[in-house]
C-alpha cells in the first residue's frame, strides 16, 4: 500500500489508465487477430478492409500513448507483408 498521498493519488490514476488502455489494447489486439485470420484463410477480398482497420485501430492505440508508436509500425508492417504475400498467390 501506498504511504504517502500523492502515491496513493497516483495508484488511484494508474488504475482508471489501466482501465482506460486496455479496452484500446484488446480492441487493437482483436482486429489484428481478425485481419490475420482471414488472411490466412486465403481470403484476401474479405482482408483488405480489415487491413485497413486493424492499422487505424494501432495508430489510434499509438497516437494515444497506449503502445509505443514503434510496436504500432512493426505490427502494421508485418501485417501488411502478410497481406501482400498472399495476395500474389491468389
Amino acid at each position: 500500500m501506498p504511504k504517502a498521498k500523492t502515491a496513493e493519488k497516483s495508484a488511484r490514476s494508474a488504475a482508471r489508465k489501466a482501465v482506460r488502455n486496455k479496452s484500446i489494447r484488446t480492441g487493437a489486439k482483436g482486429s489484428v487477430a481478425k485481419a490475420e485470420k482471414l488472411i490466412a484463410a486465403k481470403k484476401t477480398k474479405e482482408a483488405e478492409p480489415a487491413v485497413i482497420e486493424a492499422i487505424s485501430t494501432l495508430d489510434r492505440a499509438a497516437k494515444k500513448k497506449v503502445i509505443h508508436p514503434n510496436t504500432a509500425a512493426r505490427k502494421k508492417s508485418r501485417l501488411m507483408k502478410k497481406l501482400n504475400k498472399a495476395s500474389k498467390k491468389a
